[in-house]
């Protein structure tokens, strides 16, 4: 008798253990997957402001181009009304949304990028140089912010799907779902059409 106790104390013992080594996961990973976010959106909004000085530039020597330069006026401003943020990033919905939005944004500063091309003068300004340079810094700061938001997604994701952290989110956490990550869209998967 005295050997089943000491059995069933040691499991609620070890129990007990696990707990508390991982009680904390939920909420820490959740807020990685908050901070992780922030740099996304810090990102877009960097290119967001960076958008207006680079249409301004292209204005002066491309003033025919007005349709390329109006498509990315109109997915700076369809991104602008998109406000997806930390607390609403387990709405699909919104997320594939924002997705949509940013997607276009970056296709038609893709355009607007080729049709740069057949502008030597403007190729050679010193402030459409330094616009498309940012640009390009920042197109990859948004990589970079992305895939690691995908990473704390993933591990937030795996705490609430695996044990122990299941079972602790689902005592301690009711209220903690399921996260939403970036798919790529079938625009993003087009390989681009250049046209001469």
């Amino acid at each position: 008798m005295n050997l089943t106790k000491i059995g069933f104390f040691g499991i609620i013992a070890l129990l007990i253990v696990v707990v508390m080594m991982n009680i904390n996961n939920v909420p820490k990973l959740d807020e990685e997957v908050k901070g992780a976010w922030s740099q996304v959106d810090n990102q877009y909004k960097r290119r967001f402001d960076l958008i207006p000085n680079l249409v301004n530039t292209v204005k002066g020597y491309a003033a025919h181009e007005k349709e390329t330069l109006q498509a990315v006026v109109d997915a700076r401003a369809k991104v602008g009304q998109i406000n997806l943020n930390a607390e609403n990033l387990s709405n699909a919905q919104m997320v594939k949304a924002f997705n949509q939005a940013q997607s276009e944004l970056s296709s038609t500063l893709s355009k607007l990028l080729l049709v740069v091309e057949r502008y030597p003068d403007l190729k050679a300004n010193q402030n459409f140089l330094a616009l498309q340079s940012q640009l390009e810094g920042t197109e990859n700061r948004i990589a970079v912010a992305r895939r690691d938001y995908i990473e704390a997604v993933k591990k937030y994701n795996i705490e609430l799907r695996t044990f122990p952290g299941k079972i602790i989110a689902s005592i301690f956490y009711p209220d903690a779902t399921v996260k939403e990550t970036f798919a790529t869209t079938s625009q993003e998967q087009e390989v681009p059409k250049v046209k001469f």
